[in-house]
């Protein structure tokens, strides 16, 4: 399952996988290696260390790494992505 992310600055992303830190999202923006990507759903904000970004038909998805979350905002996106 994914959950819809409102990213900063406009757009809109979603997490199709994670797993620990390590999250995959399909973006509407690329994100080169080493940014940040912050985005906010289900109440909370989230940041994720970008590795890498691909085109997928005219979306991207960013590979990375999420820092900064509390352990509500884990649980909470932890649930929702599982299937």
């Amino acid at each position: 399952m994914s959950v819809p992310l409102e990213l900063d600055g406009g757009g809109a992303a979603e997490v199709t996988s994670l797993d620990g830190e390590r999250a995959v999202i399909m973006s509407d923006r690329a994100a080169a290696p080493g940014s940040r990507v912050i985005a906010r759903g289900l109440g909370f904000t989230y940041k994720l260390k970008a590795h890498r970004s691909v085109r997928v038909g005219e979306r991207f998805e960013v590979r990375g790494r999420l820092f900064d979350l509390t352990r509500e905002a884990r649980v909470a996106l932890e649930a929702a992505v599982k299937p």
